[in-house]
């Protein structure tokens, strides 16, 4: 009885007296968010209200099913905070509840992308998404020849579309050509690392043109569909899928939105057809931020997100780089570091000494993800920290700094070491014991600790 209730006052502590390794491991990442300079496209910084929604006592219950229709018992708080979600994300994204539904209980985007797939295909069905290395995302069916990569492409046959090599924007004409010979059943529009807008039109007519459904994937800039800075998917889409947590500034999770006449195939793909109980502090988590979204002043962070990135793209093309199809309309542009002999997992590894959050990716033209030839870069993050364009362009002085020691540390082993093929960990090594980089991280801190977000933990 004593350990039995030695145990449950354990539970009343707060994290730093229970747990100081953990807690000192979230004070670590906490500060290393405050520091640097986050450019990762994907990533975002929440409000403190979207934070303690999910660190909530939402998280104890369960509840599989939907609102009105549960497993278990003592769910009627659950399903107003469920209808409430999916009422403030039809808002949001200015949708009419009549003709559009949403299920907000998919854990991920990659798991959303899949639950349309088992609704609207049967296994062996065929459909289409633009190419990994061309900028599309592994859930739209990746594959190497005959091994099979991701899930989607194991039980559903794929085909990859792409962009024009000499401008990397994505090739309509030759999507058009493929998917009449290809015939397929569904198409993802929408990727993970393109620059540009997409023309909704046109693949809608391509998808008419073969009797495919048209999924539109805005995972990564829902956020500026929100704020009406791009071109707007559901005029033409049946489905449309997205993450929580990019640019539209939430949780980790993911929504599906669908024409009303689908409602019964997804919600029914998603459970209990892919999952069990959701999770319900994050779905609070998302419904937290929808409020933020639904402000009128959500347009002009979009709109900032956008301009931001412009500018850097501006600045780096002023200092003669070259970046894929030669700009941008969104919140991320691709670094084409080829001409310089720079692989983009070097470049990312030098960023990171320096305190600089990037990734390494493909490059239209690229044959291998996993030895990229760019880095991709994108503005949400810091534009959540109160960043503008002249913000923006220290930030690109910064990335020129990196990159010219980047390549000043490249030729240096190759003149100590008579060698032109450098390994990632050799090329750390040397990182790590150039003075430059400790002076380049230091004024990139400086400069980044300088910025604060009111309302938010940093």
């Amino acid at each position: 009885m004593a350990a039995a209730t030695e145990c449950l006052n354990n539970g009343l502590q707060s994290l730093e007296v229970q747990d100081p390794a953990l807690f000192g491991l979230i004070k670590a990442e906490e500060r290393r968010q405050k520091e640097g300079l986050e450019l990762i496209a994907s990533e975002n910084f929440t409000s403190r209200a979207v934070m303690d929604a999910v660190g909530s006592v939402l998280t104890n219950k369960y509840s599989e099913g939907y609102p009105g229709r549960r497993y278990y018992g003592g769910n009627q708080v659950i399903d107003q905070l469920e209808s409430l979600t999916q009422t403030r994300a039809l808002e949001a994204f200015r949708l009419d509840p009549e003709q559009w539904g949403v299920n907000v209980q998919s854990y991920s985007g990659s798991t959303a992308n899949f639950a349309v797939q088992t609704a609207l295909l049967n296994p062996g069905d065929r459909f289409m998404g633009l190419a990994l290395t061309d900028g599309g995302h592994l859930s739209h069916g990746f594959y190497r020849g005959t091994k099979k990569i991701n899930i989607s492409s194991r039980y559903f046959e794929s085909l990859p579309y792409g962009v024009v090599p000499e401008t990397g924007l994505v090739d309509y004409d030759n999507l058009e050509t493929l998917a009449k010979l290809y015939c397929p059943k569904l198409i993802f529009g929408g990727a993970s690392a393109y620059p540009r807008d997409w023309d909704w039109a046109r693949l809608k007519s391509i998808c008419d043109m073969v009797g495919a459904k048209l999924v539109g994937d805005m995972a990564h800039f829902s956020g500026l569909v929100a704020g009406e800075v791009v071109n707007n998917p559901f005029e033409y889409c049946d489905v449309v899928t997205t993450t929580t947590h990019k640019s539209l500034r939430s949780t980790r999770a993911a929504m599906i939105f669908f024409k009303k006449e689908l409602e019964r195939q997804i919600n029914s793909a998603v459970f209990p057809g892919q999952q069990g109980g959701p999770h319900n502090h994050a779905i609070a988590g998302i419904c937290a931020q929808l409020k933020e979204v639904c402000d009128p002043s959500w347009k002009q962070y979009a709109a900032q997100i956008v301009n931001n990135c412009q500018r850097l793209a501006d600045v780096l093309q002023e200092k003669g780089y070259k970046l894929a199809t030669d700009g941008t309309d969104t919140h991320l542009l691709l670094w084409d570091l080829r001409p310089l002999g720079l692989t983009g997992s070097k470049f990312e590894a030098l960023c990171e000494a320096v305190s600089i959050t990037l990734n390494k990716n493909t490059v239209h033209g690229d044959r291998s993800a996993l030895v990229p030839g760019g880095v991709r870069i994108g503005t949400p993050a810091l534009t959540s920290r109160g960043f503008v364009e002249t913000s923006f362009e220290q930030v690109g002085e910064f990335l020129h700094q990196a990159c010219e020691l980047a390549l000043e540390i490249q030729q240096e082993i190759k003149d100590e070491l008579n060698i032109e093929k450098i390994k990632k960990v050799l090329f750390q090594e040397y990182v790590g014991k150039n003075d430059k980089v400790t002076a380049l991280r230091e004024a990139v801190e400086t400069f980044a600790v300088e910025f604060h977000m009111p309302g938010r933990f940093l």
